[in-house]
């Protein structure tokens, strides 16, 4: 699959990044009531993301039918972050929303690592997983820190 990417692509999925910073600023920032309702945000916008990577696949799967042996796989796996971002909200619900920053963590890495392996298959455009690596990147890594501070009970002074 060699497809380049629509030039808006990249600017679209950079720019879904600004709500995972402003989340994570204020999650690590604002007053603990405040910092509880941020980070609540933050795994809810980080589950629909992961869902919108799973739907991803199915897209690629339906472009190119041809590849009929990785049908099955590929469709299920594109199912698997949306039910990961579902685990993730439940836990940031009902006990402290660390678990499901942790949770989010896990998929965003999970996700990645597949994707990974299914360009080397051919599966997976070259441009798609370049912006996604960059991405995934800034997005595990603002999870990963405002995990940290919610785990240390912490707070940021801005």
């Amino acid at each position: 699959m060699h497809k380049p990417l629509p030039p808006l692509a990249p600017i679209l999925g950079i720019a879904g990044i600004l709500p995972f910073a402003a989340f994570s600023i204020a999650a690590v920032g604002a007053a603990p009531d405040s910092a509880l309702t941020a980070t609540r945000g933050l795994v809810g916008y980080g589950a629909v993301i992961l869902a919108f990577l799973g739907g991803v696949h199915w897209g690629f799967t339906l472009d190119e039918p041809e590849l009929a042996r990785y049908v099955r796989v590929r469709l299920t796996l594109g199912v698997v972050p949306s039910l990961i971002g579902w685990a993730a909200i439940l836990a940031s619900l009902v006990s402290e929303p660390a678990l499901g920053l942790a949770i989010l963590v896990a998929g965003f890495i999970a996700t990645i690592v597949i994707e990974w392996r299914g360009h080397r298959l051919g599966l997976v455009p070259g441009g798609y997983m370049l912006m996604r690596w960059g991405i995934s990147v800034v997005v595990i890594a603002l999870l990963v820190a405002v995990l940290v501070v919610r785990v240390i009970g912490g707070r940021v002074i801005l």
